[in-house]
């Protein structure tokens, strides 16, 4: 159950939380000297304001935390902890041009570690629901263009069928994308971009655990939601609606909720769009968490946050605290509302596996070119249709892009206005009138 919103503090700065105000001051002219380098002016602050170096935004869930973090510490100490976080294979990873567009892949892992006994349990592990080993029950694409200062994410459901590059004589040649996971993220990246043409720059890997506790280092994240809400499966019960804090096990529960109900008009609903819905959700929560972690003053916080981190979540090893202080300061004003998400178009059908998902052409392509524009490449190995086949996907012409500003899109504290007739799920994330957002 939702706990009751944490007071605000406003307290005045200790001489420890003035060092680090320092410290992040110096960060931001290391942020300035790294856009000087690539070429990019940087920009003045606005007079009357203060100016505020922990307005960054970069997505996924724990990378947004670690970024308030280092901002808000000491360099020194941001690089102890950034040092103990451990580290991936960069295998297959393409390297960042200057200021160019680039693409990070994030996955969040079902694995148990780093979660309490209790917390393990409530998860399934151990049942054959959660057989051994480690699967990526989230597969999400940002791509990252500095220049004009906008991030799109795209979601992948984890059932999608895809052509494997290796262990196919455990798996077979095609079989869903969450199995790679299992033979390192390494791979995954190299699966997506031999089926899709995407190049993967970095990779980030979310644990169960890593979620719980960044979630709990921050206090918690606020979300409206329009109705109570449960998911039996996933451990989710949120017992009344309005605007709540969402954290430990229940941020959990939410990010994991595959099996929604709400409950409206004195019954149960059930929320039939499964991996779609679940992905609704995700986006939603990272909008929030971003929110939450942009507020984050307080030096005790930041040290849990930063102490958390490690617990859960890993890095490739071409990323350097370098890296993320440039991201962060590049993007330190954008609006987390204001970022596109897509989920890519896929079919249902039926394998050996059981019930799966096909990409979807032409719309899958029309869709990667729109975001991934030129910087696309052809795959090497298509993933299969319903047919089993495996054609190259058709020639999409790049669209001139349009970059939109902050300032077109926002949520209230209200709820999403209920459509007249059930909503198909788009190319274009859109929110469902029943799920929750961030307030």
């Amino acid at each position: 159950m939702a706990n009751q919103p944490p007071q605000d503090s406003h307290d005045r700065l200790s001489s420890a939380g003035r060092r680090d105000l320092a410290n992040a001051q110096r960060l931001a002219a290391l942020g300035e000297a790294i856009d000087r380098k690539a070429g990019i002016a940087p920009k003045k602050p606005r007079r009357g304001k203060r100016s505020n170096t922990r307005k960054f935004v970069i997505s996924g869930v724990v990378v947004v935390g670690l970024i308030a973090a280092l901002l808000g510490g000491g360099y020194l100490y941001a690089q102890l902890k950034f040092a103990s976080i451990p580290k991936l294979s960069s295998a297959g990873e393409v390297k960042t041009l200057g200021s160019q567009p680039f693409n990070i892949l994030e996955i969040g892992s079902d694995s148990r570690a780093g979660l309490t006994g209790a917390e393990a349990a409530m998860t399934g592990a151990g049942t054959a629901a959660s057989p051994g080993g480690q699967r990526s029950d989230v597969v999400k694409i940002m791509h990252v263009d500095p220049i004009h200062q906008t991030i799109a994410t795209l979601s992948i459901p984890r059932d999608t069928m895809m052509t494997l590059l290796k262990n196919q004589a455990t798996y077979g040649n095609y079989n869903r994308i969450n199995v790679n996971f299992g033979s390192g993220s390494a791979l995954v990246a190299q699966t997506i971009t031999a089926n899709l043409g995407i190049p993967i720059a970095h990779t980030i890997a979310v644990s169960f655990g890593g979620l719980v506790n960044a979630a709990s280092a921050i206090g918690g994240v606020r979300m409206y939601f329009p109705y109570p809400a449960l998911d039996t499966q996933s451990g989710l019960r949120i017992r009344t609606a309005g605007c709540q804090t969402v954290d430990t096990t229940m941020a959990l529960a939410l990010a994991r909720s595959r099996h929604y109900e709400w409950f409206e008009n004195g019954h149960w609903n059930n929320d039939v769009t499964s991996d779609y819905g679940r992905i609704y959700r995700q986006n939603e929560f990272i909008k929030a968490f971003i929110a939450r972690a942009k507020t984050l003053w307080n030096p005790l916080t930041i040290n849990n946050l930063l102490s958390a981190l490690p617990q859960g979540i890993s890095l490739d090893s071409n990323f350097t605290l370098n890296d993320l202080i440039a991201l962060a300061y590049r993007f330190h004003g954008i609006n987390p509302n204001a970022m596109t998400y897509y989920t890519l178009p896929v079919v249902g059908g039926h394998s050996t596996l059981g019930d799966v998902l096909f990409v979807n052409q032409p719309a899958a392509q029309e869709a990667l070119v729109k975001i991934f524009g030129s910087q696309l490449l052809r795959p090497t190995n298509p993933p299969p249709n319903t047919t089993g086949a495996t054609p190259m996907p058709p020639v999409i012409t790049v669209p001139t892009p349009v970059h939109v500003t902050s300032s077109t899109a926002h949520h209230t504290t209200s709820k999403p206005a209920k459509p007249a007739a059930p909503v198909t799920t788009t190319t274009v994330e859109g929110d469902q009138w029943f799920d929750p957002v961030p307030c």
